[in-house]
């Protein structure tokens, strides 16, 4: 790999001044300027990240830090940011926590030594975070809320409004045996699903039965077999994301339980997975693509005077794993 020196010699010119024209700190003569990056053309120089970085002070990076990779949801979310990045000239560094809060900690001080221009952050943690409070770079937390609002920003979806859409949706299709497989309560997502989702019921005078239940494909088939012991008469379910609702239709099928027939399942998240499945998964849609790249502008945008909150509208996609009017395909539907 050619040096910034090769560089230097091939364009008659000090590698300074190469520096110059790769970090536009000082003006370039015209004529000097054509020469280095013709130099650099020829002689393929990539320039050191981090000397660049220490030089000007940015790193042209944004942290990107999520509880699970293995989770369909962030992957396409991490996608979002990505391009949304790299059109604004940025790159993603992305970490998997796997949920563990000590490691979440310790990246966001990596990221801050490491002068990163930013952090996007889907924290395993609502407690008051001196990490956040204390960053010396923008914080946007996405997906989820904290008790205490010390970020830069906020951007999520209206998990308590997909928590009624879904419910509404099945006691609409004839369920009156509604069973919530909800996510872990110290989420504040996952909280506010089953919040909307128990209120409607409640509204409408049926009883919520609840089975508790991760994120995960085998949380989702354990949950499943639980519910068919506890709750028999079950006609519907409320899954916490779309994977389990892809894991209960599997158990169902299994047993020789028709679905949408005898019981109906929708699931949350709208991952390009429930398009591919068959029977197609009625879900609460994300707005997946749209979190992503309000992330990112909010990082790029950051005014640490005025913090801001975004808050995004899922909506309803009527697929096959709930009882549809004859003739109609897929459907979308905002709460009411």
């Amino acid at each position: 790999m050619a040096s910034i020196k090769e560089v230097a010699a091939l364009a008659n010119v000090s590698p300074a001044t190469v520096s110059r024209v790769m970090n536009g700190t000082a003006k370039v003569d015209d004529e000097k300027r054509a020469r280095v990056l013709k130099a650099i053309e020829q002689t393929g120089f990539i320039p050191n990240e981090v000397a660049r970085t220490l030089f000007k002070r940015s790193a042209k990076v944004i942290g990107l830090i999520i509880p699970s990779i293995e989770n369909p949801f962030f992957t396409q979310f991490s996608g979002a940011v990505e391009r949304t990045a790299d059109a604004h000239g940025y790159k993603v560094v992305l970490f998997n926590t796997d949920g563990n809060v000590e490691k979440e900690h310790n990246v966001m001080k990596m990221l801050s030594a490491m002068n990163a221009d930013g952090i996007i952050l889907s924290t395993s943690s609502e407690g008051v975070d001196s990490d956040i409070e204390n960053c010396t770079i923008p914080v946007v937390v996405t997906d989820r809320l904290m008790t205490k609002k010390v970020a830069d920003a906020y951007v999520h979806c209206d998990h308590y409004v997909g928590g009624r859409l879904a419910a509404e949706h099945l006691i609409e299709n004839g369920c009156r045996h509604i069973v919530c497989f909800r996510g872990k309560q110290d989420i504040s997502s996952a909280r506010e699903r089953y919040l909307g989702c128990r209120d409607i019921c409640s509204e409408q005078g049926l009883m919520l039965h609840t089975v508790d239940c991760d994120y995960s494909f085998e949380a989702g088939i354990n949950a499943t077999e639980e519910m068919l012991k506890k709750y028999p008469e079950t006609d519907g379910i409320v899954a916490c994301n779309d994977m389990v609702a892809i894991s209960a239709y599997k158990i169902l099928h299994q047993r020789g339980i028709e679905v949408p027939h005898q019981i109906q399942i929708i699931g949350y998240d709208n991952i390009q997975l429930t398009r591919f499945m068959t029977p197609e998964i009625t879900t609460i849609a994300q707005p997946i693509e749209e979190l992503g790249v309000k992330a990112v502008e909010l990082v790029l945008q950051h005014n640490k005077t005025n913090v801001k909150e975004y808050i995004l509208q899922p909506k309803l996609i009527i697929r096959e794993t709930t009882k549809r009017m004859e003739g109609k395909d897929e459907e979308s539907r905002d709460f009411k």
